[in-house]
């Protein structure tokens, strides 16, 4: 991949990352709660892979991607504790409301990921801009 198509690719990956945001907004006011959980976490997985592209890091697997987030940024203190934290909890609520059978998240718990999502997003954009 030469230099101009990985800047394009992390570029394509920041604004699914932004678009799938303003997704979670639509689904949220239509009281979807599980798929707005989905976006959300697609959301902050398009962030964290285009910063792992950003520093040459592919992964093969989403809980692969949030082992190497953890790795290269979060316990390097470059990305803060509570956004790995956040990507952590969101990647395991993502995984229950898709695969497990009578679980469905509630409006008070998905409300309140809605803004840590979006400032893990802001931490990556920040990162990369510099």
């Amino acid at each position: 991949m030469t230099s101009e198509q990985k800047r394009d690719l992390i570029e394509y990956r920041l604004l699914n990352a932004k678009k799938t945001l303003l997704e979670v907004d639509v689904l949220i006011q239509n009281r979807l709660w599980n798929i707005s959980v989905n976006r959300l976490y697609y959301a902050c997985y398009y962030a964290v892979s285009a910063l792992l592209l950003h520093i040459d890091v592919h992964t093969k697997t989403h809980a692969g991607a949030r082992q190497m987030f953890g790795l290269h940024f979060v316990d390097t203190g470059i990305v803060s504790r509570e956004a790995g934290h956040y990507y952590k909890k969101i990647f395991s609520m993502r995984h229950k409301g898709d695969y497990e059978d009578y679980f469905d998240n509630d409006e008070e718990d998905v409300i309140a990921l809605r803004e840590p999502a979006q400032n893990l997003i802001n931490e990556v954009l920040t990162i990369l801009s510099k």
